[in-house]
C-alpha cells in the first residue's frame, strides 16, 4: 500500500512540475505552429483512414467526429496564423485595395475571423494544439480497432478526389441510417418503421440517403428501393404506386415473397398532411412484407410525429469544416503552402459563400480552373461588392435567396452595368438533359444569352447525381437621372458609377 501511494504521489509530483514548467515557459508562436502542424498530420492520418471504413460502433464514430472537428479547428487556426500577414500584401493590389476596406460580412451567418493581437492568436493556437493532442491520446484504442473494420473503397492518392466523390463529414449520420435500415424487428412484427430526416435546405439530406442506398449491404437487404417526391403520391389513386418514381432499384436476388422488403424514400417539398400520409402508409403496407421501411425527408420538423424512431437532424457544417472542404477541393493536388496569397484569398472568398455546399462546389471549380492571383482578386472584390449592395438593398444575403428558390439579383463581373437575375432553381436527374452554359460563364465570364435562359450550376458526382439548373435573365442596371446628375457633379462618369454600384464605395476611394 505504501509503495502504491508513493508511486501515485511521485506521478502527481512529476505532473505538477511539468505543469508549472509549461506554464512558466512561453513558447514562441513558430514553435507552437510547428507542433500543431505535426499533431494535425497525425490526426489526419487517423481521420482519413477512418473515412474509408465501415465503422458500426457508435462510440467510435462519436470519438472520430470529435477528433475530426478538432482537426478542422486546428487547420483553420493554423491557416489563420500563417496567412494573416497577406492582408497588407493584398492591400497593395489595385484590384482589391478597395474591397479590403469593405465589411467582412462576418455577421451574416456567425462566421468570425480572428483579428486580435498576436498574443490572442498564440493563445488560440496553443488551445487548438492542447485539445488535439489530448484527443489523439484518447483514441489510442480506437486506432488499434480501426483496422478490424472492412474498407468501403480504395482511398485515392489525393484527398480532393475522395471528397469530390463522397459525402463529406456525414459518416456518423450515414451509419445511423444504415443501422435503422438493417434493424430487424423482433417476433416478425409487420409494423412499418419510419425514420424522419429533417434539416435546412441544401444541407444534403437527400444526398445522404441516396449515398447510403448505394452501399451493397443496404441494396442486398431490400428487394426494392423507391425514391418518391411528394407530388407522386398525393393523387387520390395510388394503384400505380412506385411507377415513375425518381429512382428505382430492384434486387433480383431477393424477390421471393417471404423476403420482399421494400424501402420507400419520400422527399417532401412542403408539409405532409395526415390524409396523404395515411394513403402512402397504406399503399406501402399493401405492397411490402415484414421488415420494410420508410424514410421521410423534409425541411419541416412537423414530420417528426410520423416517425417510429427518433428523427435525424442534419445541420450545416461548422465554419472550420467548411473551410477544410473548400480548401481541399480548390487546391486539389497542389500544395496550398506553396501558394500563400491564394490561400489567404480563398479564406476571404469562402466568407462570402455563406456556408453553402453548392456554392463551395461551384466556387472551387471556378477558382481551380482559373488559378491566377489577379483573377482571384477580381472574384473577391466582385463578391464583396455584390453582397454588400444586395444586403443593403434587400436586407438578405443573395445566396440565401437562391437556396430558398427565391428571386435574387446578382451581378456580372465583366459587365458591372448589368444585373444577373436568378429566378428559379431546380434539380434534374442524371438521365435528363442539362444546359450547356454554366453559371460561372455568365457571372464571371463574357457569355451573355438573351431573354430568359437556363444555366447549369453544378453537376454532382455523388448519388443521386442531381444537376442543379437555374432559370436566369440579364438586365441592364437601372440608373435614375438624379443618380447620374449626382455622379457627374462629383466628377464620376456613368461607367464609374456602375463600378460603384457593383463594388461599393471603396471603389471611389481609388479614384
Amino acid at each position: 500500500m505504501e509503495m502504491f501511494l508513493s508511486a501515485v504521489l511521485g506521478e502527481l509530483t512529476t505532473r505538477s512540475i511539468n505543469f508549472f514548467i509549461n506554464k512558466s515557459s512561453k513558447p514562441s508562436a513558430l514553435d507552437v505552429e510547428d507542433r500543431l502542424r505535426r499533431v494535425l498530420l497525425r490526426a489526419q492520418v487517423i481521420v482519413d483512414e477512418a473515412m474509408g471504413r465501415h465503422i458500426t460502433n457508435q462510440a467510435m464514430l462519436q470519438q472520430l467526429d470529435m477528433l475530426r472537428d478538432a482537426m478542422h479547428r486546428g487547420y483553420y487556426m493554423l491557416d489563420t496564423f500563417r496567412y494573416q500577414s497577406h492582408d497588407k500584401e493584398d492591400a497593395k493590389d489595385q484590384v482589391v485595395s478597395h474591397s479590403l476596406s469593405l465589411s467582412k460580412l462576418s455577421s451574416l451567418k456567425g462566421f468570425c475571423f480572428s483579428t486580435g493581437t498576436s498574443t490572442r492568436i498564440l493563445e488560440q493556437l496553443q488551445k487548438a494544439l492542447d485539445n488535439l493532442s489530448s484527443m489523439i491520446l484518447d483514441v489510442d484504442e480506437l486506432v488499434v480497432f480501426l483496422t478490424s473494420y472492412p474498407r468501403m473503397y480504395h482511398q485515392p492518392y489525393n484527398m480532393h478526389l475522395l471528397l469530390g466523390n463522397c459525402m463529406f463529414g456525414r459518416q456518423m449520420e450515414a451509419e445511423l441510417i444504415i443501422k435503422f435500415l438493417l434493424h430487424t424487428q423482433p417476433n416478425g412484427s409487420e409494423e412499418l418503421e419510419v425514420l424522419p430526416i429533417i434539416g435546412p435546405g441544401k444541407v444534403g439530406k437527400t444526398t445522404l440517403v441516396a449515398h447510403v442506398c448505394k452501399y451493397e449491404r443496404v441494396r442486398d437487404h431490400f428487394s426494392e428501393i423507391l425514391f418518391l417526391r411528394d407530388h407522386e403520391f398525393t393523387d387520390d389513386d395510388l394503384t400505380t404506386f412506385g411507377e415513375g418514381c425518381a429512382m428505382k432499384h430492384q434486387n433480383g436476388l431477393s424477390n421471393s415473397n417471404k423476403d420482399r422488403r421494400l424501402l420507400v424514400v419520400v422527399e417532401l417539398v412542403g408539409d405532409l398532411n395526415e390524409d396523404a400520409w395515411n394513403r402512402l402508409h397504406s399503399a406501402s403496407k399493401q405492397r411490402a412484407q415484414s421488415g420494410s421501411k420508410i424514410i421521410l425527408i423534409s425541411q419541416s420538423d412537423k414530420i417528426v410525429k410520423f416517425g417510429t424512431t427518433q428523427a435525424l437532424t442534419l445541420k450545416y457544417l461548422s465554419y472550420e469544416a467548411y473551410w477544410y472542404f473548400f480548401k481541399t477541393l480548390t487546391f486539389g493536388s497542389m500544395d496550398p503552402e506553396m501558394h500563400p496569397r491564394h490561400v489567404h484569398l480563398a479564406m476571404e472568398i469562402i466568407r462570402t459563400l455563406n456556408g453553402s455546399l453548392l456554392g463551395a462546389n461551384m466556387a472551387s471549380h471556378l477558382l481551380r480552373n482559373n488559378f491566377g492571383i489577379h483573377f482571384w482578386c477580381r472574384v473577391l472584390a466582385f463578391l464583396r461588392g455584390l453582397i454588400q449592395k444586395h444586403v443593403s438593398r434587400f436586407g438578405v444575403h443573395p445566396f440565401d435567396l437562391v437556396d430558398q428558390n427565391r428571386t435574387a439579383h446578382l451581378g456580372r463581373m465583366a459587365t458591372p452595368s448589368e444585373v444577373f437575375v436568378v429566378y428559379d432553381q431546380y434539380q434534374r436527374s442524371s438521365e435528363e438533359e442539362v444546359p450547356k452554359i454554366r453559371i460561372e460563364e455568365v457571372m464571371y465570364g463574357n457569355v451573355k444569352p438573351h431573354g430568359k435562359f437556363e444555366v447549369l450550376g453544378w453537376r454532382s458526382r455523388i448519388a443521386p447525381y442531381y444537376s442543379y439548373v437555374y432559370t436566369c435573365e440579364i438586365r441592364e442596371l437601372k440608373t435614375t437621372a438624379a443618380k447620374r446628375k449626382r455622379s457627374m457633379r462629383n466628377g464620376v462618369t456613368l461607367r464609374q458609377f456602375c463600378h460603384y454600384e457593383a463594388y461599393g464605395e471603396g471603389y471611389l476611394n481609388m479614384l
